[in-house]
């Protein structure tokens, strides 16, 4: 246990190089995994939100250890890894995208990622700070079963309180101290009131068809809104996954960083605003992704689309 996803993907990531004895790292344009010097290369999240650089303040012999690839492109990153792959300790990923919007992975990028490090020697850590217990009880992997050397978890399994983890083969986990010499800790780690709300929590995500009955309730807010956009004639594309969507003001597919680029996002900002002045509050970047939760009640999903409707209009003018 840790107290942020942050700490818990630094610690990921220190126990991995650990491990294998390797330097370099593996990561996606657009995915974000907090704020730690090696992961800000080509983020997501508010670095894409601000247009800001993302290493002034790394030391640039540590931003050459991160390796950077376009998301759902494995011939870039078997690239890497014939330049690198026996100095690749990890390949770092959100299995589903939240950071650049919602991305989802295209059919066999993760099962050749597993494969891939299989094969290499390096370990496959999923982070899982959105998608964990967001989805299902479980996280992404336990969807799609796919399993990753190592997962990092944060925000939801601490009902709202600053908590994050990360675990996975009891191996790689051995090489921690106080058993192993890869060195971790933290004074709030594990603290008994964020344990407290996480057990709560966890035990409330159990209840029976709570998932279907939240992914059922996205499906319909999400397709009544697509036809109010269809209905004013303005281009979106939505993906979605369970209770994540994103619409993106573009009409092509939107399946990595580059592509989550060439959305509107002057558009989405006006969008967002009138929605907020109807009482509405949505995610303000385009690239922060839509959650559902179950305390969103029927009449709060149409007065949602009722309002979007009428936002439309107005942008349709």
């Amino acid at each position: 246990m840790v107290s942020s996803g942050t700490e818990a993907v630094m610690s990921a990531i220190r126990l991995a190089r650990g491990f294998t004895g390797r330097k370099k790292l593996v990561k996606f344009e657009g995915c974000y995994h907090g704020h730690a010097d090696s992961l800000l290369s080509k983020a997501g999240s508010g670095l894409a939100t601000l247009g800001l650089p993302a290493t002034p303040g790394v030391p640039p012999e540590l931003a050459a250890l991160t390796l950077t690839a376009p998301y759902n492109d494995i011939d870039a990153v078997r690239m890497l890894f014939r330049e690198h792959g026996s100095d690749i300790a990890c390949i770092i990923i959100e299995p589903l995208a939240g950071n650049m919007g919602v991305v989802p992975p295209q059919p066999g990028f993760l099962e050749a990622l597993r494969q891939l490090t299989h094969e290499t020697g390096a370990l496959l850590i999923f982070d899982e700070v959105i998608t964990g217990f967001r989805l299902c009880y479980g996280g992404y992997q336990t969807l799609f079963g796919i399993r990753p050397d190592l997962t990092c978890l944060g925000k939801i399994i601490g009902g709202g309180l600053p908590v994050g983890a990360f675990g996975g083969r009891r191996d790689i986990m051995d090489m921690l101290a106080p058993n192993g010499p890869v060195y971790q800790a933290g004074t709030l780690s594990g603290n008994p009131l964020a344990m407290a709300a996480g057990i709560t929590t966890l035990r409330t995500l159990q209840q029976k068809g709570l998932y279907e009955t939240l992914s059922e309730k996205t499906d319909s807010l999400c397709r009544n809104i697509s036809t109010c956009f269809q209905s004013a004639g303005i281009p979106v594309h939505l993906n979605r996954q369970g209770s994540m969507f994103t619409f993106f003001f573009t009409a092509d597919d939107v399946y990595n960083f580059e592509t989550a680029l060439k959305s509107d996002t002057k558009r989405y900002a006006i969008y967002f605003q009138k929605m907020l002045e109807g009482g509405i509050n949505l995610p303000p970047s385009q690239f922060e992704a839509a959650f559902l939760s179950c305390a969103h009640s029927d009449a709060d999903l149409e007065t949602t689309v009722e309002t979007c409707r009428r936002v439309c209009r107005s942008l349709q003018s």
